[in-house]
């Protein structure tokens, strides 16, 4: 691997550690397509190129960083029987339960009491054994900690290790090489724990440094925005409640992750709850992929008057869809609650 410069030392992860990341996991992670609409693009007025990390196996990107962790950790212990542990309550979970199955260990995850059922199956199903927790982030977080000391695991944390943020890096890296002759103008990334966004952003900056970077964050969970503005990691209000269809970007920023996006994001964008399921719909009905919320966060934002007159140069603006593990119940109803008509 090529020495880091002082600049990129500053940082948690560089480029260098991403491209490594791309080779531990080049044919196991699937390789995304990258899709358009005619009808969005008409809609935004401009060219739409979305990146489906929806189809990724698990469902989501978080798979690339699970991966690249557990891959990592066996290229310096190849010959030693490891247990991967995390705490999670969806995405991650499921990621690091398949990856430590396919690379033939083992995996314990603690998981919040209220997590739903069809969850738990996915992560049991992954192999996975699974702990559950009272629903706070400090249970959570000590479970995990017990977990580890009794059996000497390793913990693999869902948004702060920097193997993670290596791994989610690569969406980006095939993004742009998917992109061909095609410059993007800007990207729009959904930032909730940051690992996507902090990877990503390395990669951006590191290949095509002009690219304006936007990330994506609901107004009800807008701790990213605020944090960016005040230029201070700031956490949740204490009065928030944490209610967003977007729940899988519940997670606050930390700090491997903060330094990153305070200094080589462009803006942070927020959105309501209706413009997230306006957009969800959106890309069920156009683009024919069923996406998570947390997913019509970049959207939304990209159909937003806000971004159109910020960024009215961006002719190319290529979108994360980060994943598609949706409860199509539950998002149906939110729809109809809110009278979104097509």
């Amino acid at each position: 691997m090529q020495s880091r410069t002082n600049a990129e030392s500053t940082y948690c992860v560089a480029i260098e550690d991403i491209k490594d990341a791309a080779k531990r996991i080049e044919g196991i992670a699937h390789r995304t397509p990258v899709l358009t609409s005619t009808s969005i693009n008409q809609r935004a007025k401009r060219n739409l190129f979305f990146k489906v990390e929806a189809m990724q196996k698990t469902g989501s990107f978080k798979f690339r960083g699970a991966l690249n962790a557990v891959r990592s950790v066996l290229s310096e212990q190849p010959d030693d029987e490891i247990m991967f542990v995390s705490h999670s309550s969806g995405n991650h979970a499921q990621a690091l339960a398949l990856a430590a199955k396919l690379s033939r260990q083992k995996a314990t995850i603690a998981m919040p009491n209220n997590t739903p059922s069809v969850k738990k199956a996915a992560v049991a199903d992954f192999g996975a054994s699974i702990v559950m927790v009272e629903n706070t982030n400090e249970a959570r977080e000590d479970k995990a900690t017990e977990i580890v000391n009794e059996n000497g695991g390793v913990f693999v944390h869902p948004s702060e290790d920097s193997r993670v943020i290596a791994g989610q890096g690569t969406v980006c890296l095939e993004f742009l090489e998917q992109m061909g002759d095609i410059k993007l103008d800007a990207v729009i990334i959904p930032v909730g724990g940051g690992g996507l966004a902090a990877g990503n952003v390395m990669t951006l900056r590191s290949l095509q440094p002009d690219v304006k970077i936007i990330l994506a964050e609901p107004s009800a969970l807008d701790d990213a925005y605020r944090s960016f503005k005040e230029k201070t990691l700031l956490k949740h209000a204490e009065d928030n409640k944490l209610e967003s269809v977007a729940d899988g970007l519940k997670t606050t920023l930390g700090p491997n992750t903060w330094p990153i996006i305070r200094d080589k994001v462009d803006s942070i964008f927020t959105v309501s709850e209706k413009e997230i399921l306006q957009a969800t719909k959106l890309i069920w009905e156009r683009l024919k992929v069923m996406i998570e919320p947390s997913a019509g966060v970049g959207v939304a934002v990209a159909l937003s008057e806000e971004f159109a007159q910020t960024y009215s140069d961006a002719l190319n603006v290529g979108i994360i869809l980060c994943g598609g593990n949706v409860d199509v119940v539950k998002i149906a109803a939110k729809i109809d609650q809110y009278a979104i008509a097509d």
